[in-house]
């Protein structure tokens, strides 16, 4: 009785988080999301930013529910198409710029597959295309967020994706090879790696795919790792 009596309370909490806190990737659903149906131990903070000292980054900590039962995959996706990633919430802190990227190896290393320069995420929908080449398997995929107003901080959500086939021989421009793609910018997460309040993030390696909306940029600060 108590599994039909708390989902409302749930979901009231859930949109009053969506509404007054940042911002949170709602498709595919992250894990621990109130989005991912596989979550049973939902994030009611999913929109908060990664800790400064960068003790959950990557994925807020929750790449470790791989292979456990909330961390089932959410969605398959075929290289070589075009999809999308979708945010949720009111908090956009002016913009800033953002990445989607995938981990093959559960969160260790990332390769990304496109880059965002300037405001995002101001629209909800974002659409990218998946290598033709990306192995077929287990993947993560992220959505990472580098705010142009207040704290400076990073924002990241990850999901289980599934990619089926792989070894496409497509070789469109915006399909460069996944081996070729840079790696993921980590700032703001006690890394040596900061960034500037008032501009939009320029990622140093953004990577062959790129949609630039901002003129008023600036480059990272610090020791900041490069691909």
């Amino acid at each position: 009785m108590k599994i039909r009596v708390f989902p409302t309370i749930y979901l009231l909490l859930g949109v009053l988080g969506v509404s007054h806190g940042h911002m949170q990737m709602s498709w595919p659903p992250a894990l621990r999301s109130e989005f991912n149906p596989h979550t049973t131990d939902i994030d009611y903070d999913m929109t908060a930013p990664l800790h400064p000292d960068g003790s959950d980054f990557p994925c807020k900590g929750y790449h470790s529910l791989l292979n456990t039962q909330q961390g089932g995959s959410v969605v398959s996706w075929e290289p070589g198409q075009t999809y999308n990633f979708t945010l949720a919430g009111t908090a956009t802190h002016g913009g800033g710029s953002c990445q989607a990227s995938l981990s093959f190896d559960e969160g260790r290393t990332w390769k990304v597959l496109h880059s965002y320069i300037g405001n995002c995420p101001l629209s909800p929908t974002w659409e990218f295309v998946l290598p033709g080449d990306t192995p077929a398997g287990s993947a993560l995929f992220a959505w990472s967020w580098f705010n142009k107003f207040g704290n400076q901080e990073m924002y990241m959500n990850c999901a289980h994706v599934t990619i089926d086939g792989g070894n496409s021989s497509t070789t469109t421009v915006e399909e460069t090879y996944m081996k070729q793609r840079p790696v993921l910018l980590a700032a703001n997460v006690g890394n040596g790696c900061g960034t500037v309040e008032g501009f939009d993030l320029a990622f140093p390696h953004p990577g062959p795919a790129i949609s630039s909306a901002s003129e008023n940029t600036a480059g990272p600060v610090g020791h900041c790792s490069a691909d």
